[in-house]
C-alpha cells in the first residue's frame, strides 16, 4: 500500500519535472501566449499551485489565503482572456513555494495524527496528494507542448517512478 511519505516523494518528482521544464526559460517566453484564448506557461505554473492551496485549505485545514490577486487570476474559473497580467517570475516562483510548504505542512501534520480525526484525514491526505500529483503532471504536459511545438526546446528527461504510468500521454499516480 502506498504510503503519505511515498505520495509526497511523487509529490516532490511532480514540483521537479514541473521546474524542470520552465526553469531555463526566458520571463517571455513564460508569459508568450499563443493567442488570447490560451494560457501562458507562467498562468499554468501558478494554475498548479492555486488549485494545491484551494483544496488543503478546504480539505485538511481553514487556511487563510496566501495571495488573493494570484488565487482569483490562477483559479480555472478566469475566463481564458482574462489570464494575460501574469506576475513576475519571482512571485511566481515566491507563490508555489508557498503553497508547497503549506502542503508539506499539513499532510505531515495529518500523518503525525496532529488533527482531529487523523485516521479519517490520512485517507484525504492520500487522495489529496494523488489529486496534486496527477494535476501538476496535467498542466506539466501542455506546458512541455508549448515548450517544444511552439518554443522549440527539448523536453528535460521524463520523470521515473514505479508509482508512476502514463494515461492519455499524462503521467498518473493511478492507485494508492
Amino acid at each position: 500500500m502506498t504510503t503519505i511519505e511515498n505520495l509526497l516523494e511523487e509529490y516532490e518528482r511532480a514540483l521537479g519535472y514541473t521546474e524542470s521544464l520552465w526553469s531555463d526559460l526566458t520571463d517571455d517566453e513564460v508569459k508568450w501566449r499563443p493567442d488570447q484564448q490560451s494560457s501562458a506557461i507562467g498562468w499554468h505554473l501558478g494554475h498548479q499551485a492555486a488549485v494545491a492551496h484551494f483544496m488543503v485549505r478546504n480539505l485538511t485545514a481553514a487556511e487563510p489565503e496566501i495571495d488573493p490577486t494570484l488565487d482569483r487570476l490562477m483559479d480555472s474559473a478566469t475566463v481564458e482572456s482574462d489570464r494575460g497580467d501574469l506576475p513576475a517570475r519571482d512571485r511566481l516562483i515566491r507563490y508555489r513555494n508557498t503553497v508547497a510548504d503549506r502542503v508539506r505542512l499539513r499532510v505531515r501534520n495529518i500523518e503525525r495524527g496532529e488533527v482531529g480525526a487523523p485516521a479519517q484525514l490520512r485517507v484525504i491526505a492520500k487522495t489529496l496528494l494523488v489529486s496534486l500529483v496527477n494535476h501538476e503532471y496535467q498542466h506539466s504536459l501542455w506546458i512541455g507542448e508549448v515548450r517544444v511545438d511552439q518554443l522549440g526546446r527539448e523536453l528535460p528527461s521524463p520523470p521515473v517512478s514505479g508509482r508512476l504510468t502514463q494515461l492519455d500521454g499524462y503521467f498518473v499516480v493511478a492507485q494508492c
